[in-house]
């Protein structure tokens, strides 16, 4: 056909027999080389084409739950203390099951084990905070993985009502794809199917695949005749169980409720979408959507639930949320069908009978006793103090001395709390009330300090071990993903196109050695530092001057008009995230960012200054 160049990319290149006939034209490549050889294609005239062999990963996904596909043994942790936040991770493998996870040090990363689908891409995030978990599953919570056939917990339930379906009872499912809303709307329609009663269901998939917004309309009626239409008409939904938030507070899922007939069930966890892989600071808050799905279904029927929290530690799979809100709204009275048809048809079903049977059973007992369903799961609520006025601030200091102490030293951290007193102290010369400035500064000014180095990365690996264990259960065995910057560009190669150095797989003989590197930290900056010296390093050094520097001019100039914009400017290194060229590119942004800010604050300054103390 006058195909001048054919190139295969694959995940698995050498599964091809070197002795079978192909063309000449035609070369195998892993798919790591994907831009490489879409580059060369590009420079050769006439015809090429480029076939990408593999199966897809959700698909795969499936095709494991069915035992029809290998299952590698073999799952990614991200250390979440080493984890910068920068997103790179995200943006390489383009994977929504790379979540946020907000810590006392900013927003982090973790892998939901529950939906991932093992492609692994996200070790091309240019980050030494990816570790590999060989052996072992996901740990349950205590109390069920001691008993887990029992029904214990469960022997004092009362039997749910069974709600009135004389006239037809509409059930809409919402949610995304690949998490089980079509299984829901399936399992619904045999229950009432078995008890002889009318059912009609119509599943809304779009282009959903994976992630996708999903939703399935169910009506289920006395007798058969009584069911005029498949979809739910705006208003008419007696029960919406929103297995996602974003999609149940979506302009379709809204539409379907009103105050006069509509319950809701909803899981409060908000699944990451598309966007989050490219903006890594995007509000993932529920309070909003929260507040839409109350005005359209009323305070009253309007339960919110933290279902997936709830059914990943009960169950040890995300996968049990959806069973987990349908068990809810069960014992609320809210479903026209009863408990026994619902087990007899997750049975039918035949996949996972056990762990959807149970977590059925939790949401039950959820809805009589959530207090005590979260007691089990470790999710008990704790009293929250105020975090007004100063008592935030302090707090923020001490936890950060402590970790500067152990990052180098006392004497390290001392100028720290120097810094951020001086703030402070201008802040109650103002007599506003406000310690925005401090805080920004006791958070930031920590950040530049405890720049994470050779040495740090170490140290933070000191626990890793025991985390790891405590999330999963079963002998494991560990290996670490690490990109060498610091040796010779001979050994550490950097990719001439990305600025990159590759990364290199190492075994867990690697972690004693980290523990060892750890106790050489009493060398960082000094002339002695083998690490110190390269031009990364040092602009790290120099940013903590550059700080002080800068916050010292706000203290000068600082009035109640420029205030906002002074805390603008402390908060600039939140954005300095990443490794390495990663962090380079996200610092140039920042300081960009911060001149513009510094242009203005200094426009808004009067000629009598405020004297910082």
């Amino acid at each position: 056909e006058g195909v001048r160049r054919i190139a295969v990319v694959g995940n698995e290149p050498d599964k091809y027999p070197a002795r079978a006939a192909f063309p000449k034209q035609v070369t195998f490549h892993h798919r790591d080389q994907l831009d490489q050889v879409q580059r060369e294609l590009r420079e050769i005239p006439g015809v090429t084409a480029l076939i990408y062999d593999q199966t897809c990963a959700a698909e795969a996904r499936r095709l494991r739950k069915r035992g029809a596909f290998p299952d590698p043994d073999r799952r990614i942790v991200i250390n979440e203390l080493v984890c910068e936040g920068c997103g790179d991770c995200s943006v390489q493998s383009n994977c929504i099951s790379i979540e946020p996870v907000e810590t006392e040090f900013g927003r982090k990363r973790r892998i939901n084990q529950s939906s991932c689908n093992k492609d692994y891409s996200c070790l091309e995030g240019y980050c030494p905070s990816f570790v590999t978990v060989r052996g072992g599953n996901p740990r349950r919570a205590d109390a069920v993985a001691a008993d887990p056939g029992g029904d214990a917990p469960f022997a004092d339930l009362p039997l749910p009502a069974t709600a009135d379906s004389s006239k037809p009872f509409n059930i809409l499912v919402t949610g995304i794809g690949g998490s089980g809303v079509v299984t829901v709307g399936a399992l619904l329609a045999m229950a009432a199917h078995l008890e002889g009663r009318g059912c009609s269901e119509l599943d809304v998939t779009g282009l959903a695949q994976k992630n996708g917004p999903v939703s399935s309309h169910v009506r289920i009626a006395r007798n058969p005749e009584d069911l005029h239409a498949t979809r739910i008409a705006p208003g008419a939904a007696d029960l919406v169980l929103g297995c996602d938030i974003v999609v149940t507070a979506g302009a379709d899922g809204l539409s379907r409720m009103s105050k006069a007939r509509t319950t809701t069930v909803i899981n409060r966890n908000v699944a990451p979408t598309s966007d989050f892989a490219t903006h890594p600071d995007l509000d993932l808050s529920s309070q909003d959507m929260e507040n839409a799905i109350r005005a359209a279904a009323g305070e009253e029927d309007s339960h919110f639930l933290p279902a997936t929290a709830l059914a990943t530690a009960l169950m040890g799979d995300a996968i049990a949320t959806n069973l987990f809100l349908v068990g809810y709204a069960l014992q609320r009275g809210r479903l026209p069908v009863s408990l026994g048809a619902l087990e007899r048809a997750i049975e039918l079903n035949g996949r996972s009978i056990e762990m959807n049977r149970r977590a059925l059973a939790w949401g039950r007992l959820a809805a009589h006793d959530l207090a005590a369903v979260e007691r089990v799961a470790g999710l008990a609520r704790q009293g929250v103090e105020s975090e007004e006025g100063p008592t935030a601030v302090e707090a923020i200091v001490a936890t950060r001395v402590e970790f500067l102490t152990a990052y180098q030293n006392a004497a390290y951290a001392a100028p720290y709390t120097a810094l951020v007193e001086r703030v402070a102290n201008c802040e109650r010369e103002m007599g506003s009330g406000r310690t925005d400035l401090s805080e920004a500064v006791a958070r930031y000014y920590f950040k530049l300090l405890a720049y994470k180095d050779e040495y740090e990365v170490a140290r933070l690996y000191g626990g890793f071990r025991q985390q790891v264990e405590a999330e999963f259960e079963g002998p494991i065995r560990l290996q670490i993903h690490l990109s060498p910057q610091f040796l010779p560009g001979f050994i550490a190669k950097r990719d001439p196109r990305t600025g990159r150095v590759a990364k290199w797989t190492l075994g867990a003989w690697m972690f004693p050695l980290l523990g060892v590197m750890a106790k050489f930290k009493f060398l960082r900056g000094s002339p002695f530092d083998p690490f110190g010296r390269t031009a990364h390093r040092r602009r790290e050094r120099a940013l903590i001057g550059e700080y002080e520097a800068t916050v010292a001019e706000l203290l000068e100039g600082l009035t109640a008009e420029n205030f906002d914009l002074a805390v603008e400017i402390a908060r600039v290194p939140e954005a300095i995230r990443g490794f390495d060229t990663v962090k380079e590119r996200h610092l140039r942004d920042a300081k960009a960012r911060e001149a513009e800010l510094l242009a203005a604050f200094r426009l808004r300054t009067p000629a009598a200054r405020v004297s910082p103390t």
